[in-house]
Parts: C-alpha cells; sequence; structure tokens
C-alpha cells in the first residue's frame, strides 16, 4: 500500500514510451549523453594549468633588473669625513 509495484513500473514505462515514441525517447537519451561528454571534457579543461611565457622584470621598457651587488668601495682612512648636507653651521 503507497508503493509502486513492478506492475506499475511496466505500465508506467509503456506509457511513456507510447507518448515520447522510440525514436524520440532514443535521441532524448543521446542528447543527454552528448551533453554529459560535453561537461565532463570542460572539467577536464578547467584542471589543466594555463601555460605562460616565463615573466621579465624590467625597468623602464626594455632593460632587464640587475641584481648583482656592488662591490664595496674602498675607503681612504687620511681623507676628512664628507660634508653633511643637513648641516647648516656657518
Amino acid at each position: 500500500m503507497g508503493g509502486f509495484s513492478l506492475v506499475h513500473w511496466i505500465i508506467l514505462g509503456i506509457v511513456i514510451l507510447l507518448l515520447f515514441g522510440g525514436n524520440r525517447f532514443s535521441a532524448m537519451m543521446g542528447d543527454v549523453a552528448k551533453g554529459l561528454k560535453s561537461f565532463k571534457q570542460g572539467m577536464a579543461d578547467d584542471d589543466k594549468p594555463a601555460e605562460r611565457p616565463p615573466e621579465r622584470r624590467t625597468i623602464g621598457q626594455d632593460r632587464p633588473i640587475d641584481l648583482t651587488p656592488e662591490p664595496p668601495r674602498a675607503v681612504d682612512p687620511t681623507a676628512p669625513p664628507p660634508a653633511n648636507p643637513d648641516d647648516n653651521r656657518a
């Protein structure tokens, strides 16, 4: 009581086949299969990482950034210290 038996399912299947017809029903199932295949292919394409060219860091337009350190400058111990431009003693 309240549930469908095997006879009910068979009758329902025959009514659906009569309404939609054999060719139309199989065509609809083929369209559903094509849609699922297309969906899976689209999901697989999204999983692939995009190929990007290597980055080239530049200053201005065409000069690459030079990251080599400058060598230390030699200091003359007998030279007077450089003048401080912020010192306003006159």
